[in-house]
């Protein structure tokens, strides 16, 4: 079989799969801080030899760029020289893309492209470490053309499973009858509080932390409880607990408001759920009463994680075998 890859550059990590969902992996490359994006790939490229690699990105909104149109160039130009064959980007039009800026944060595009054709009409809902997109598909994926747009019509949330602020989710948390303002810093991520709940294993802690430190429960504890200018005897398991538990249910607020809005507005009752927060959205979409699929039992959770890269693999396949 003809070896088609497909890769999704994002600002946090790097993503690829083979069409055929064999090949998959997940490499936590922070390119804000001038991670080394081109020996990944040609390590890659040496690992997977494909013969033609499809492309989308996000990380061209990583800040370490001026603009935009920088962030794509770099990514654009670190991919074409990683790989010695045809190498083909998917914009929010698709393949045929007449400027460079149809290539923002297209990745999206190329999921929802996938799922109309194998799910069809649905709310295509795809939670990763940052973000969670909102797609509602009927007919054809109908979301808006870029992320300023998507975040504006709901259909993007600047949320994830893993690197999301506590401070950004909560303004207060209620410990031990106190209602507590959560202190302005990066003192601990969502990551810490799936971590603390069992809802994630260390190993699943695929960033990195605020302070340095460990990926362990006690770590995240200290953390936790630091949100609120506090060590975890002060407030004792409990109220570190309670932390966690409200920044979760936080989270699932934000995706039920999110989901029965688009659900509502474009007449769909079926979610289907892809990505590390998969479980999460499950559980909102369920409790709104709607059907859920979750892409992890029909395609296998290593491709839902990577769904981006693996529907870009997928369209690049049927491209080429077109012609």
């Amino acid at each position: 079989m003809v070896m088609i890859l497909g890769l999704d550059v994002g600002g946090a990590n790097t993503k690829a799969a083979s069409s055929d969902g064999s090949f998959t992996i997940i490499e936590y490359l922070p390119l804000w801080k001038g991670a080394p994006l081109e020996p990944l790939l040609r390590r890659l490229s040496a690992e997977a030899r494909p013969e033609a690699v499809g492309v989308v990105m996000t990380g061209e909104l990583a800040d370490s760029f001026p603009e935009k149109r920088s962030g794509i160039l770099f990514i654009k130009g670190a991919v074409e020289r990683s790989f010695s064959c045809p190498v083909r980007f998917w914009g929010v039009s698709g393949f045929n893309w007449r400027d460079l800026a149809d290539l923002a944060a297209a990745n999206w595009s190329a999921s929802a492209a996938l799922v109309a054709e194998e799910v069809g009409d649905c709310l295509f809902v795809d939670m990763g470490s940052t973000t969670t997109d909102l797609i509602p598909i009927k007919g054809g994926p109908r979301a808006a053309k870029t992320d300023f747009l998507r975040l504006a019509r709901g259909e993007l949330i600047y949320m994830g499973l893993l690197r999301t602020n506590l401070a950004a989710l909560l303004g207060a948390v209620e410990v031990d009858g106190e209602r507590v303002p959560l202190s302005a810093e990066l003192f601990a991520i969502a990551a810490d509080a799936h971590l603390l709940l069992g809802d994630i294993a260390e190993g699943e802690y695929a960033v990195e932390t605020p302070d340095g430190g460990g990926k362990d429960r006690e770590s995240a504890e200290r953390r936790l409880a630091r949100t609120v200018c506090a060590d975890p005897g002060e407030i004792g398991p409990e109220g570190v607990e309670a932390i966690a538990r409200q920044a979760r249910a936080r989270q699932l607020e934000l995706l039920k408001g999110g989901i029965r809005r688009l659900a509502e507005e474009h007449s769909l009752n079926l979610v289907a759920a892809a990505g590390i927060g998969e479980g999460l959205i499950r559980e909102a979409a369920r409790s709104l009463g709607l059907e859920v699929i979750r892409l992890s039992e029909r395609y296998g959770s290593a491709v839902s994680e990577v769904f981006p890269a693996y529907a870009v693999a997928r369209l690049l396949e049927v491209e080429l075998g077109g012609r």
